[in-house]
């Protein structure tokens, strides 16, 4: 009688910028370690800010590695699981991850894949309502708005010489705090917004 192989399952942790995605990502790998569980930690090569490591705002870090294709993640990580594999803001990730996840909890590995669910003009953002459609389990997180101290904030405003960002600016910018900001949704400005 053939032994069926337990598949892995996918935690997908979401919210807007400053939210502690990273954060809840380090605390769940490094409590993976602490298990002796295998680590695998990757983070898409054009985020360049900090290096080779997952690094929350808070100061919380684990070591990470830097890939230009998702599908690059499968040479590293073992056949057959158990395992924890990390993935760090990844809606800047390619249309690859989805099946790299896909193929990793197959192998039996739990996959955390941590990232912004929305845009900077509130649409969903990169692979992640995929991965979100996918998920076992959901850690939706918000922020604490910046104009009006709503403890609700779920909005990543980007700001452009300190004014919002246009609906016509480029979807995809890396930065931190000086180019995006939490805000709830009564805060959020996107000018040139199509009207619905």
């Amino acid at each position: 009688m053939k032994t069926m192989m337990k598949t892995g399952t996918l935690h997908v942790v979401c919210g807007c910028m400053s939210s502690g995605k990273s954060s809840e990502l380090a605390r769940l790998l490094r409590r993976a370690t602490i298990a002796k569980i295998p680590v695998f930690a990757f983070k898409p090569a054009t985020d360049t800010r900090d290096g080779m490591e997952v690094r929350s705002r808070d100061g919380q870090t684990h070591e990470a590695r830097a890939v230009s294709r998702a599908v690059d993640a499968l040479a590293v990580v073992p056949l057959e699981g158990p395992g924890l594999v990390g993935f760090d803001e990844a809606q800047f990730f390619d249309e690859g991850l989805v099946a790299v996840v896909d193929a990793l909890l197959r192998r039996g590995h739990e996959v955390v894949c941590a990232g912004l669910d929305t845009d900077f003009r509130g649409e969903p953002f990169g692979t992640m309502p995929q991965l979100l459609a996918r998920a076992d389990e959901v850690t939706k997180l918000s922020a604490v708005c910046v104009r009006c101290g709503d403890r609700q904030a779920t909005r990543s405003q980007r700001l452009i010489n300190g004014r919002p960002a246009p609906y016509d600016a480029p979807t995809i910018q890396v930065g931190g705090e000086d180019a995006y900001e939490a805000r709830c949704r009564s805060c959020h400005e996107v000018p040139g917004h199509p009207a619905p």
